[in-house]
């Protein structure tokens, strides 16, 4: 099950956003790719759990995420086989084990081991200090400071390097292009 979380070897440039909900990761993610004339991998588990809700009407539970981890490497292991020179990841396993941990207490250790072991050459950890835009899935809109500390403690624990991006969308945007270039 393991051999399905895992992150093909690629020369190109992985760039990966995570942050609490409602922080600008694909508004980042598609503007770069675009930018840099390449593709982007979506958050997947956008998609997965939109899909449950529009059918269900139920939201995550424990058993959803294998099969989110399993939908998110796929879908970035197909675009960085389509990818020149970057792939921007509105997302990434780093993201789902972090969620795992503030939901759930815990995170399923193979997701656990493959977050881990994913490397990505850029992680830029997004802050809440852009307007929180309300939908199906978006729950924590009082909540959004605890939950950036949460990523950022969780980071930390791991000595997983990242930078935090704030500001407007074209201020991260030249953050991000700054570190891109170096």
């Amino acid at each position: 099950m393991e051999k399905t979380l895992a992150q093909i070897a690629s020369p190109i440039v992985r760039v990966a956003f995570v942050g609490p909900e409602c922080t600008g990761k694909t508004t980042l993610s598609s503007t770069l790719a675009q930018r840099y004339h390449t593709v982007w991998a979506e958050e997947y588990m956008r998609t997965y759990l939109q899909h449950k809700w529009d059918t269900q009407h139920l939201t995550c539970t424990w058993d959803d995420l294998l099969p989110i981890a399993q939908g998110q490497v796929q879908l970035e292991n197909q675009r960085v086989r389509q990818a020149s020179t970057f792939l921007f990841c509105d997302t990434c396993l780093l993201e789902l084990m972090i969620y795992a941990y503030l939901y759930y207490g815990q995170c399923p250790p193979e997701i656990e081991r493959a977050a881990l072991s994913h490397r990505y050459q850029h992680l830029f950890l997004t802050y809440v200090d852009v307007p929180w835009q309300p939908d199906d899935l978006r729950d924590k809109p009082n909540e959004r400071e605890e939950v950036f500390t949460f990523f950022k403690d969780k980071l930390d624990s791991y000595g997983i390097a990242y930078q935090v991006l704030k500001g407007s969308v074209a201020e991260r945007i030249r953050q991000c292009t700054e570190k891109l270039l170096l």
